[in-house]
């Protein structure tokens, strides 16, 4: 397959509006066709492409919702957790519900591991995670070759592309952000502290963190968190309020968050989920006098687990990753806090 190199920052801008124009002259890709105006779009439903990079053979789901006419569609990269996969995240968040009411493109690209498909990481930074992280992946570059690839396919608004991601994924939206906020315009992290600095001051980039404080896996306030299921790694986790101090400095918002918003379960709540189960609580803490597309947020949990909230936590799971919450829909949460921002 062809080898997409490290696009220049203007290079997604440029093929997001010229790949409908050159596809018209060129075959269109299985699944697409060109509308009245020129655009080439793929067709509703869920698109699997494969890309080499990197020496490695990448893949990435594409979910394209139902309307025929979209014109240029904002893009949300979806980014699985530690252990995960593309797959895995599509069928547990409910992220392609969203996109099909709003009509974004919902794009879960996998990470890499030793085993097909399965068990997979993002090399998000000093400290995590995996194969990834050990064998020096480039994932930055491989997620910015999936915005070029995608961008060739289909009419994309370069403008509206978007980072979510759970754990391991958090950390991965945070290190594209921070490394390539020429591409990002915002990002929500669920479960997952920034892993890398900020070198210098970047382009802002608006981001929502949402996290709880009684994570067993993803120790809110730093540290050496428990060892991978069935491995002996373990992760130092960096302070979930380390990086989002970073980017309110870099999107020059004032120093200390305001409480904007309270939740709290019931009682009756708690009891559903389980014998001796405690209310959660959400609050949400917003930066003030940030820049445009600059706004930081924290939506910070306490009782809930690792899990993505709103998501399913079978039984045997929450022995590991602790309990789900009902607070929260993170997939609604997300796109209604990405869709404010354009650039």
């Amino acid at each position: 397959m062809q080898q997409h190199p490290r696009p220049l920052p203007n290079r997604l801008h440029a093929l997001a509006r010229i790949g409908a124009l050159a596809a018209v002259a060129a075959s269109v890709t299985v699944g697409s066709h060109v509308d009245a105006q020129g655009r080439r779009l793929l067709a509703p439903g869920d698109h699997t492409f494969r890309l080499e990079h990197g020496g490695l053979e990448r893949r990435y789901i594409v979910h394209v919702p139902p309307a025929s006419d979209r014109g240029e569609s904002a893009v949300v990269l979806a980014l699985h957790g530690g252990g995960g996969s593309a797959s895995q995240f599509k069928d547990d968040n409910g992220l392609d519900a969203v996109s099909d009411r709003e009509g974004f493109l919902a794009v879960y690209p996998d990470g890499t591991g030793p085993l097909s498909g399965r068990v997979l990481t993002w090399n998000a930074g000093p400290h995590c995670c995996g194969w990834a992280a050990e064998h020096d992946v480039d994932d930055v570059a491989f997620l910015a070759a999936v915005l070029d690839d995608l961008a060739g396919r289909t009419s994309i608004d370069a403008g509206r592309v978007y980072a979510i991601g759970h754990s391991n994924g958090s950390m991965m939206a945070y290190r594209l952000a921070a490394e390539r906020a020429d591409l990002v315009t915002a990002i929500v992290a669920v479960a997952g502290a920034m892993d890398v600095t900020l070198e210098r001051p970047v382009t802002p980039v608006a981001v929502l963190h949402v996290h709880s404080v009684d994570d067993p896996r993803a120790l809110y306030e730093g540290g050496i968190g428990p060892p991978f299921p069935l491995t002996n790694q373990r992760v130092d986790h960096q302070p979930v309020t380390r990086g989002l101090d970073a980017w309110a400095g870099n999107n020059g918002c004032d120093s200390t968050p305001r409480v904007t918003d309270v939740r709290e379960e019931t009682v009756a709540q708690a009891r559903a989920r389980g014998r001796g189960s405690e209310p959660h609580t959400m609050r949400r803490l917003v930066w003030d006098g940030c820049g445009e597309n600059g706004a930081v947020e924290h939506l910070r949990l306490t009782g809930a687990g690792h899990g993505w909230p709103g998501a399913d936590v079978p039984w045997l799971r929450r022995r590991i990753i602790g309990e789900g919450t009902t607070l929260l829909d993170a997939s609604e949460g997300a796109w209604t806090f990405l869709s404010r921002f354009a650039r």
